[in-house]
């Protein structure tokens, strides 16, 4: 059964040589002109907010000379030197005319109020009302007070905050303003003569703002000093924002820094407007959707073609590997029909390259197998059969069994008991030998047969000849090929042993069960085996054909190898070795959880 098909395969290998380098171009493009992108949008909303800052600065640089215009007009810093002259018309005059001329001198100045706190005086004039003369509100001290201690004696006071989406910006209440006011000092004894104020409608500040940022793409605010918020773009920001308390905390007068928190997720870019304009902060905020919204245009029009691309990849891929794999199919099919067993195997021509010269190579060589099993391994198994019925048969059973009965009742009258037992141990072995029906046997009958087979040694040989059997009560029940021990106790007595007197005889024969494998060895004291000729026997056991010689050693040994081959399907082993204190040692291993007919 084909686990993983070669079509599969080929399929994935292919698409992923396509996908895999054209993604990671999409990607690495992506990435590229991600981070390209984002640079070079940093630079030019830097340059731009930098403009604004610019543009912002001069635009309060204005009206803070504005604030000082005044300074040459003898008159009114007479009237500032020597407050109490609200009761001089030429000193009122004056004082009307430069309030008057500062009111008009910008569109966006909605009041101008001069406070003297020495007199507890204040005048004011707005483009609503003439010039007033009243007391110095307490309100106004704190705000007066900022000014004075700022080295630069101005305080911008945010009053509301300036919306981008006002649709009523010409009509704007009187407390839509911001207001400029700035301590009036005597040059150059720097004696405090009072303050003036400035309210100025944020007009000019949203036509400023406006040009900064992309309305419903990015975000812009202004901020002062305290993180009080002066304009913004989006209303639904106050002050108690996160990013606004990190922000006017930084030290750098300008820069850039990412926020990934609350609902926002971009770029941050801020600019300082200097001190001596107010020290407002300006701040943009871009969306990484604004940022990144080329980047994202270019990589989904290479999504695009990479699909495409993909569409024309996978049916090329399926062409070529449908082309390719469709023989490989029908060799797998035929591969399983000769696994059944039917070597009949017939197909038309796979092609003209490899696998159709495969194909026929194939043809050739099932039909070769298919020969070879019919004239060669068929004729081996019964050539064995034959051998084995001729190993058994070698005697005539039944004439000697007749035989032997005589002369065991012989020596029974002739009071030769001896001679009776020896009949019997033969009468046993030509009894075992004469049963044709059995093939595999009980361990314990192979051992019955051994054992009169070794009785009758030591009867012939004396006391030149012992043996022993260790084999286990668990191994007696197994059945094994009939006839497996004999072939090597007879090798032994016919190569092995001389019976001389010099050196006396030994044998011990073996049998244990280990987890499922049934172990039987031989062991015996004799001459041994030349590793040449060992060599040699070992060599014979891999012919296919027994090639009987004249050198008798093997052809015992060559039937119990081929018959355990026959048996046990190539699973039990044959094992033959010559041991260091002389003698042969010979292991057969059996499977026991096979059931062998």
């Amino acid at each position: 059964m084909v686990k993983t098909s070669i079509r599969k395969k080929l399929i994935v290998l292919l698409l992923l040589i396509t996908i895999v380098p054209f993604g990671t171009s999409i990607v690495i493009t992506y990435l590229y002109t991600k981070e390209s992108l984002k640079d070079e949008f940093i630079k030019e909303n830097v340059n731009l907010l930098y403009q604004g800052k610019l543009n912002l600065e001069a635009y309060i640089e204005e009206l803070k000379n504005l604030t000082i215009s005044f300074y040459n007009n003898v008159d009114f810093m007479d009237y500032l030197r020597n407050p109490g002259q609200e009761d001089d018309y030429l000193a009122k005059e004056s004082v009307k005319n430069v309030m008057l001329t500062i009111l008009y001198a910008e569109k966006n100045i909605n009041r101008v109020n001069i406070a003297i706190e020495e007199d507890n005086q204040n005048v004011s004039v707005s483009k609503r009302s003439g010039v007033v003369f009243s007391s110095l509100k307490e309100g106004d001290r704190e705000n007066f007070q900022k000014a004075r201690t700022n080295q630069n004696y101005i305080y911008i006071e945010p009053m509301n905050i300036l919306q981008a989406d006002r649709a009523d910006k010409d009509q704007r209440s009187q407390r839509d303003v911001f207001t400029l006011h700035r301590a009036l000092i005597d040059v150059p004894s720097n004696h405090l003569l009072g303050y003036i104020s400035l309210d100025i409608a944020p007009n000019k500040i949203s036509e400023i703002s406006e040009k900064l940022y992309v309305k419903d793409k990015e975000e812009f605010y202004i901020l002062s000093q305290e993180g009080e918020l002066i304009f913004r773009s989006n209303s639904e920001v106050s002050e108690n924002e996160k990013w606004i308390t990190q922000l006017i905390n930084r030290p750098e007068p300008s820069g850039t820094m990412e926020w990934q928190k609350d609902s926002f997720r971009g770029l941050m870019i801020y600019e300082r407007v200097s001190e001596s304009t107010g020290g407002w902060i300006m701040v943009k905020r871009i969306p990484y959707t604004s940022v990144f919204e080329s980047a994202l245009s270019v990589a989904k029009i290479n999504i695009m073609f990479g699909i495409i691309g993909l569409i024309l990849v996978i049916l090329a891929t399926l062409f070529v590997s449908f082309k390719i794999t469709s023989p490989i199919r029908v060799l797998l099919q035929n591969i399983k029909k000769v696994e059944e067993g039917n070597m009949n195997v017939h197909f038309a021509s796979l092609g003209n390259d490899e696998i159709g010269v495969l194909g026929e190579r194939f043809i050739q060589m099932v039909g070769k197998i298919n020969h070879l099993i019919n004239r060669e391994y068929k004729l081996e198994i019964e050539n064995k059969t034959n051998q084995l019925k001729a190993l058994q048969s070698q005697l005539n059973p039944h004439f000697l069994y007749n035989s032997l009965q005589s002369i065991g009742t012989l020596a029974l009258k002739n009071n030769v008991p001896q001679v009776y037992t020896l009949v019997t141990h033969l009468s046993k072995i030509m009894r075992y030998g004469m049963n044709m029906d059995e093939d595999l046997v009980p361990l314990t009958k192979e051992i019955d047969y051994i054992k009169a087979f070794l009785l009758l040694q030591k009867e012939r040989f004396g006391d030149q000849f012992e043996y022993t059997l260790q084999v286990e009560q668990e191994a007696f029940a197994i059945k094994v090929p009939k006839m497996i021990l004999q072939p090597i106790i007879e090798n032994y007595f016919k190569h092995g042993f001389d019976g001389s007197h010099d050196t006396k005889g030994k044998l011990c024969i073996i049998g244990r069960v280990e987890e499922d494998t049934l172990i039987l060895a031989v062991r015996d004291n004799g001459k041994g085996i030349s590793e040449g000729r060992l060599q040699e026997i070992y060599q014979s056991f891999n012919q296919e054909k027994q090639k009987v010689n004249n050198k008798g050693t093997s052809i015992g040994l060559r039937n119990v190898y081929f018959r355990l081959k026959l048996y046990f399907d190539g699973r039990a082993e044959f094992h033959l070795q010559n041991l260091d204190s002389g003698g042969l040692f010979v292991t057969i291993k059996l499977p026991v959880d096979r059931e062998v007919n």
